[in-house]
């Protein structure tokens, strides 16, 4: 199933002509933090947020406000994981999703993206989680992966945790026998060893984190 099918139409958007009462009745009425505009040709403009609409008079027109108007949104092509970058850096719980011509077609609710977030094999399959470090110009995804596979384990997932003073961690989800194995083969190739656990304990807590996202920014 790829993200587009998740697109929404629930809500039609809002337009710059629109009233300030218009956009906050459907804020009364919604659990959304914005919610899109569209210009008088029907192209996406950006969204109003919840806060903003509160604050201003109702009875202008949006178009008197479009300096508050937030013109982020994501294309139907775009990747889960940049769409729930973009969910974060915007504080926001709705997603505009537009086309690759600029043609708005719906929108994206964080907790659908959520939920695809925690279906993934690094949280949906067991296994450990190991987190090491290493120089930020001495390390490869490749050798990740070789170490894993050298030690009887398989790489389930990576991403980088943190980049400080020349070094990068790297939390990694990994399926093995022996996870000390793998650990052993890490420090063999001068990683320095921050976490490592047997059990999915840490994977909860990232989804635990993930699950607090969500809860944030639907406040």
């Amino acid at each position: 199933m790829t993200l587009s099918e998740f697109i929404i139409n629930d809500i039609k958007p809002l337009h710059l002509t629109d009233k300030i009462s218009d956009a906050q009745l459907m804020f009364n009425q919604l659990t959304y933090s914005h919610i899109p505009v569209l210009d008088a040709n029907n192209l996406y403009v950006g969204c109003i947020m919840e806060a903003d609409a509160h604050c201003f008079e109702g009875s202008k027109e949006l178009s008197e406000y479009s300096y508050a108007i937030e013109g982020f949104f994501v294309n139907d092509g775009t990747i889960w994981l940049n769409v729930l970058e973009a969910f974060a850096q915007n504080s926001a719980n709705i997603m505009p999703v537009l086309s690759k011509d600029g043609i708005y077609l719906g929108y994206y609710e964080l907790n659908d993206v959520i939920g695809l977030f925690n279906e993934t094999p690094f949280f949906a399959e067991s296994g450990g989680i190991l987190i090491v470090e290493k120089g930020v110009n001495d390390y490869s995804f490749s050798e990740l992966s070789q170490i894993v596979e050298s030690n009887n384990g398989k790489l389930l997932g990576v991403f980088i945790t943190k980049v400080e003073n020349d070094l990068v961690e790297l939390t990694l989800k990994v399926n093995g026998i022996d996870l000390n194995e793998i650990i052993q083969g890490f420090r063999r190739y001068s990683y320095n060893i921050i976490s490592g656990h047997d059990d999915d304990s840490f994977a909860e807590t990232l989804k635990e984190r993930s699950d607090y996202l969500r809860k944030y920014l639907d406040i």
